[in-house]
């Protein structure tokens, strides 16, 4: 009796969780026009491949689905900080070792600069879009994430300038232990070939007009490059897909 009424308890107190989770991911859909599958859809594949906006509204509507190039922008724009916010509440590292580095974006045709860090596993810590490579960006960056993580066993940065003075401040802080640091053009070539793998979905894009909608685009696409990553460490028998993932990143 009392086995049946522990587990006739437990089976309440789940379903109570999923219907709540159910309630808040039907939330972040409230008000739209279209059913959440098609948004995680068209959202997915737009940050996991080198897609326009067109080509998105092409795919959708060989199954049957007529929407505007301009509704799946917005949504973009919408989404991506949201799957950022998401995404940082759940985030942690397995590993000690860090490499830190910034590559180039170009923003209504001027240069801006992403800031990125992954471990040594190659999954993502953290990013940020500045408009300057110098002390102070890096600066912001660095104490963000040593803060977020706390100290590792071993940071590894290339030699710019502006990149030495922020480590030494944040040595300076208490953040970070000297020891700790390593400059190394080749030990960064991990996080040198995962700035290709950003960058390459970008190739179909028209080109950011600003900083903000740029940001609001590469958090989409940050995030799923960084689920993609772990589902490669959990390899799955049906493999990766991005709406599931993202359906996955809104109940947890």
């Amino acid at each position: 009796m009392v086995l049946v009424q522990n587990f006739s308890g437990k089976l309440i107190l789940s379903i109570i969780s999923l219907k709540s989770e159910v309630a808040m991911m039907e939330n972040y859909f409230k008000g739209r026009h279209f059913q959440k599958d098609i948004i995680l859809v068209a959202v997915g594949y737009y940050f996991r491949f080198s897609l326009s906006y067109r080509d998105v509204v092409e795919i959708l509507r060989d199954r049957g689905i007529i929407i505007h190039h301009t509704t799946v922008m917005r949504w973009v724009h919408h989404y991506g900080p949201l799957f950022k916010l998401l995404w940082r509440k759940q985030r942690d590292t397995h590993s000690q070792s860090w490499r830190v580095d910034e590559t180039y974006i170009k923003i209504k045709g001027r240069w801006h600069y992403f800031y990125r860090a992954i471990d040594s596993h190659g999954l993502t810590l953290d990013f940020e879009l500045r408009k300057h490579r110098d002390y102070q960006s890096a600066y912001h960056f660095l104490k963000r994430l040593l803060t977020t993580y706390g100290r590792p066993d071993c940071l590894v940065t290339d030699q710019y300038a502006g990149t030495l003075k922020a480590i030494k401040q944040v040595i300076k802080d208490g953040l970070l232990v000297k020891a700790n640091h390593q400059c190394s053009k080749y030990r960064n070539n991990l996080i040198e070939q995962d700035h290709r793998l950003i960058k390459h979905v970008l190739v179909k894009s028209s080109g950011f007009q600003s900083l903000r909608t740029a940001l609001k685009t590469l958090s989409g696409i940050e995030v799923m490059h960084q689920l993609h990553k772990v589902s490669q460490r959990e390899p799955s028998l049906f493999g990766f897909s991005s709406s599931q993932s993202l359906i996955e990143l809104l109940v947890q």
